[in-house]
């Protein structure tokens, strides 16, 4: 069983009395490979490079301390020390059955104040519906949650995700966003973040 997120619906992960929250794994799948385009099109090599789609996250923590965990700029995070959020790696082709994996502590949940996961398109055209995307987060002794990419008209290359809120030290709250934006500057004012951006490569 699976709890299938509205886009504006929130859950609630709670922790356990007697074993904590445990490790929120939050795993993104999609389908790299381009529709196809016809003869003449795989001809002249028009639409045959695939999407690289990469997840990651902007965090804020209790003490202020502001970041964001991602491939590019090679910030991978960390589970062990701040801001107990780590990206197991980076899928360029989407097509790992395991896709690609952001890790929370849910443990340190006292810590942490919220958390905005996001997925941009870094190389292949913004086309969304055929990446056909899907989110799914899991913790222990609960039920996965899935949110997928159900919303498609935009070009642009961002889309935030889900945004994870400290409710109480032993309680996140999660909600299905699923929101574009031209790229990080942007989706940060929109949920006033704050960080200074400039570009980066991978």
């Amino acid at each position: 069983m699976a709890i299938n997120l509205s886009k504006g619906q929130k859950v609630n992960l709670k922790k356990d009395v007697n074993r904590g929250l445990g490790e929120i794994l939050i795993n993104l799948n999609w389908n790299s490979r381009p529709q196809k385009q016809g003869f003449f099109a795989s001809l002249f090599g028009i639409g045959s490079s695939g999407i690289d789609l990469d997840l990651g996250c902007l965090y804020e923590l209790k003490n202020g301390k502001k970041g964001t965990v991602q491939a590019l700029g090679n910030a991978f995070g960390s589970l062990s020390r701040p801001p107990y959020i780590a990206l197991d790696g980076d899928d360029r082709t989407g097509e790992s059955t395991t896709g690609e994996n952001l890790r929370i502590d849910g443990n340190r949940i006292s810590e942490i104040k919220r958390v905005l996961v996001y997925t941009f398109i870094y190389e292949g055209v913004a086309n969304w519906q055929h990446a056909d995307g899907i989110v799914t987060i899991k913790y222990p002794g609960a039920e996965d949650i899935l949110i997928q990419m159900d919303s498609y008209n935009s070009s642009d290359k961002m889309c935030a995700l889900a945004l994870f809120e400290n409710v109480s030290d032993t309680t996140f709250s999660v909600e299905k966003l699923i929101r574009f934006f031209p790229g990080h500057s942007a989706m940060d004012a929109a949920y006033h973040w704050g960080l200074k951006w400039v570009p980066g490569r991978k």
